[in-house]
């Protein structure tokens, strides 16, 4: 493309990786914050009651 400027392709996999790794680790500390603050009142509930 005539537009683009002359980058590395070297340079811009490593900056979409970057992006790529950055992104995941977000969403994964997001969803575990949710998921412990979740779990906290599932287990006092359900491991107080126990029926065999």
């Amino acid at each position: 493309m005539p537009q683009m400027m002359p980058i590395n392709w070297l340079i811009l996999m490593f900056f979409f990786l970057f992006i790529f790794i950055v992104f995941n680790m977000m969403n994964y500390y997001i969803f575990n914050f949710k998921m412990k603050k979740q779990n906290k009142n599932k287990f006092l509930t359900k491991n107080s009651i126990w029926k065999w």
